[in-house]
């Protein structure tokens, strides 16, 4: 049982939240019958009553209260209710802000009779902006609700990168890149077990994994370690670590294993999958007569509330022989802070850890997520004079169990 003083302030905001709507939904019914008011009110108050209550639920009771399922998409069923009422009441302040403007100025120009008159105008919101709100609202929530179908339809991303440094015995090398598997949030075993054979199907000569196999405890992967175990290619499996595979968002100890120890366990599960997991260090892979260096490090993020674990000065001796080389890093995030400018030979970094956010737009010639005001590099490709940077949106999710506009992620890219 729990008791934050963050759950009492997220309802006070949610009842003020609640209340500012109703004012909305008060006046798109303006011209419909009492009975017909009397069912939208119910509905209205019906719905939120039970998000506050379900929310206190999710609070205070502990994770075995009720199934993690259940749990998972009661969570983001709220927050999603949440989000929807705030981006709502945008509109509607708009509106306010506009009548108080236009209340003010019958006051000062017009005198009190035409001030009056704004103001008795200004009680309720005008329809269209009322309506406009709640459209608004209404379809994130819909968009969110739909995107719970989403979170295991993976897509293929595949795109052929050209370098004039690459050996000649690696021209046409198929990497498969993959990253944040978050195998504690998934619930279908058979729908991974599916993504995990469009991995295969594509042949790859490597297989690439920039970290965050799991959400916090390395237990999560004891029901998937049968089916990621199946990911094999000529030239082997890799992997690094991102910043929930030290297992930071739990307390611990945890069923009497402590964080270290779960860290440990963790690499293990790498080791049992057959995956080479790469801290801090560099091997070389051969292809005929030719060798080029593949770098891992740990997580290492620019932003502060990101840990820094990574040692480019531990991975990096040595490589610099080589005459190419890809570097996995978690957190796209390191590409700008520190390879561009003190690793300037590093030609392709493969990162992971946004998921795009799970919420975007992607058409032809564009693309937008939230998250791009965090990070400036969120999804896809980027280059800067000869260095490259792939950013793959995720195999899992965490958090909100679905996606929106952006889909689980199987890179596949051809070095030319």
């Amino acid at each position: 049982m729990r008791t934050p003083l963050g759950a009492f302030i997220f309802v006070a905001i949610m009842l003020l939240l609640d209340t500012y709507v109703f004012q909305a939904i008060k006046a798109v019914c303006s011209n419909v019958s009492p009975k017909t008011k009397a069912i939208v009110y119910a509905i209205y108050w019906s719905v939120s009553v039970i998000a506050l209550v379900g929310f206190l639920v999710f609070v205070f009771t502990d994770h075995t209260f009720m199934p993690r399922k259940v749990r998972t998409y009661l969570f983001a069923t709220i927050l999603g209710l949440f989000f929807a009422k705030l981006i709502a009441v945008v509109f509607f302040l708009i509106d306010d802000i506009r009548r108080l403007i236009q209340w003010i100025a019958g006051k000062l120009f017009y005198g009190n009779t035409e001030g009056e008159t704004i103001a008795g105008e200004g009680i309720s919101r005008s329809v269209f902006l009322s309506w406009l709100g709640l459209a608004a609202g209404g379809g994130l929530f819909g968009s969110l609700l739909y995107g719970f179908g989403n979170k295991y339809k993976y897509q293929i991303k595949k795109l052929q990168l050209s370098y004039d440094n690459l050996p000649a015995a690696f021209k046409g090398l198929k990497i498969v890149h993959i990253s944040d598997i978050h195998s504690g949030s998934f619930t279908n075993k058979e729908a991974v077990l599916h993504g995990v054979n469009e991995i295969m199907q594509q042949k790859p000569d490597i297989i690439l994994f920039t970290g965050d196999l799991v959400n916090d405890k390395a237990t999560e992967m004891d029901d998937y370690l049968d089916v990621f175990n199946q990911l094999k290619a000529p030239m082997g499996v890799y992997s690094t670590l991102g910043n929930h595979d030290y297992g930071d968002y739990v307390p611990w100890p945890n069923n009497g294993i402590t964080q270290a120890q779960n860290l440990e366990n963790l690499k293990k599960v790498h080791a049992n999958l057959g995956w080479r997991l790469l801290m801090n260090e560099h091997v070389v892979l051969k292809k005929e007569d030719a060798e080029i260096a593949l770098l891992g490090i740990e997580n290492w993020s620019a932003k502060a509330r990101f840990p820094k674990h990574g040692r480019m000065d531990l991975a990096y001796p040595g490589a610099e022989k080589y005459p190419f080389k890809i570097l996995m890093s978690h957190d796209p995030s390191h590409w700008d802070a520190q390879v561009k400018t003190d690793y300037p030979d590093i030609d392709l970094t493969l990162s992971g850890h946004t998921h795009g956010m799970q919420f975007g737009i992607e058409i032809p010639g564009f693309k937008w997520s939230p998250v791009q005001y965090i990070y400036k590099q969120w999804a896809g490709l980027y280059e800067e004079a000869q260095q490259k940077l792939y950013v793959n949106r995720g195999f899992g999710f965490i958090g909100y169990p679905g996606r929106v506009g952006i889909l689980a992620e199987i890179t596949v890219i051809e070095l030319v």
